[in-house]
């Protein structure tokens, strides 16, 4: 409960000292003052899970007061306190959005029983939030990031905090790490998923296309333009653009995508109207943009206006207990593509697939279950045989094994240790003993 569970509101001392004296026989925090100006100072300073407050009120009334909670927090509950010759005003208040009203003179024992109701309606209300949050998690940054790795348990929190916020962000990551699936993901996660997602790869295109791309022409703009184009910037308003390989942007669209980011408007090639955009950039690169800029092959001030956020992605070879979680979905991705029975791993080729050196990361590891899946098998275990690099001794790699199990027990089981260890079949001791040897203590439980 927090520090304060009741904020009383009540001008007459003499009620004001009988309601506290009754919330502290019953053992219910609270706190009261005398006017809402007072009020408010509390509501700034602690946590309040119901306010009580009388309708009349020196200075700013209790109405008055309802109606700026409500907009604050409209879960509140607030209760209104009310002479014999203020109901219709008590009804008002109900219609506006108060959890009840007591008619004054009153019982003790009746403010106890609505406070009590009220504060359970709150304990509820917060419970629904936490879920809501928690299965937005899952359904939404759990279908595109996978894996229980500390690094992916901080990953998913912190797309899942972006992705409402109209923040631009530059992603960066080795080649096939998913710097497109995490766009995707603070893309679907956020209001603008209501907009256009638009991608596009800014070195596979010439120079002389890639400004038409990114902002569109006029008709007449240049020899071949019969009408006019809108560019992506401008097709993914009121939602997303993902520019990868931003390190490979000519200097000229560096310029040009700069006053977009700054200006959040843009100028079609042969135009001369400025056209309003709400674009959000997520942008992606392998490469150190700073070093980039440091060298001069791309812009100091482009970089730093994109950089409002970074979001740093892991190789797959340091976050190798997901492989097994990875694999086992890219098989069941693979097979209900083709049309065929999902193969089973064995394990001397999970052995060989947690020391392989992953330099394609992610992808690769979907192009081996791709494999698997089409019955090449034996071509995925000899390469992954003659790419292994100082590969795992046996207590490494069952170690990693038995990590990735684990993780991906308490996963079903939403961070449950007894369903996760009744699950795998031991006991809750050996498995609390084994959470604290593979460092899955903690927010990696907890999901």
């Amino acid at each position: 409960m927090s520090e304060h569970a009741v904020l009383l509101v009540e001008d007459d001392p003499h009620l004001r000292l009988g309601c506290e004296q009754a919330f502290e026989i019953a053992g219910i925090p609270a706190v009261a003052v005398g006017s809402a100006e007072e009020a408010r100072r509390h509501l700034d300073g602690a946590g309040v899970d119901v306010v009580v407050t009388d309708m009349r009120l020196p200075g700013e009334d209790g109405m008055s007061l309802l109606q700026s909670l409500q907009s604050r927090d409209e879960s509140l509950p607030v209760i209104m306190i009310t002479g014999h010759g203020g109901v219709s005003h008590a009804v008002e208040a109900m219609r506006a959005g108060a959890y009840d009203f007591i008619t004054k003179p009153f019982a003790s024992a009746h403010l106890l029983d609505v406070v009590r109701r009220a504060l359970e309606k709150r304990r509820l209300s917060r419970e629904v939030q936490q879920l809501r949050s928690q299965l937005a998690q899952r359904a939404g940054a759990g279908q595109y990031l996978i894996g229980q790795s500390p690094a992916m348990v901080k990953l998913r929190e912190l797309v899942t905090s972006l992705a409402d916020k109209d923040v631009d962000v530059l992603v960066h990551g080795e080649t096939g790490t998913g710097k497109e699936r995490v766009a995707r993901c603070l893309h679907e996660l956020g209001r603008r998923a209501r907009g256009n997602f638009v991608a596009i790869n800014c070195g596979g295109l010439p120079e002389h296309l890639l400004d038409s791309e990114l902002f569109g022409h006029e008709a007449g703009a240049f020899t071949g333009a019969a009408r006019r184009r809108v560019g992506k910037i401008e097709h993914a308003s009121g939602g997303t653009l993902f520019l990868d390989e931003i390190e490979s942007m000519p200097v000229q669209a560096q310029i040009k995508l700069l006053r977009v980011l700054q200006e959040r408007c843009l100028e079609r090639l042969g135009g001369n109207q400025l056209v309003p955009v709400d674009t959000r950039i997520v942008a992606a690169t392998k490469d150190d943009l700073r070093q980039r800029a440091d060298e001069g092959s791309f812009r100091e001030d482009l970089y730093y206006r994109l950089n409002v956020v970074m979001i740093e992605l892991p190789p797959l070879r340091e976050r190798r207990e997901d492989i097994p979680l990875l694999f086992q979905h890219f098989l069941q991705q693979s097979a209900q593509r083709h049309d065929l029975p999902v193969p089973e791993c064995p394990p001397e080729l999970m052995q060989r697939l947690l020391a392989h050196p992953w330099r394609g990361n992610v992808r690769e590891l979907r192009n081996m279950a791709d494999c698997m899946v089409l019955g090449i098998r034996r071509e995925v275990l000899a390469e992954a045989d003659r790419d292994a690099v100082d590969p795992p001794s046996l207590a490494e790699a069952v170690d990693a094994f038995e990590r990735s199990l684990i993780a991906a027990a308490l996963a079903r089981c939403d961070g449950n240790l007894t369903r996760a260890a009744a699950s795998l079949r031991v006991a809750k001791t050996t498995l609390f003993d084994k959470l604290r040897r593979h460092g899955l203590e903690g927010g990696s439980i907890g999901r």
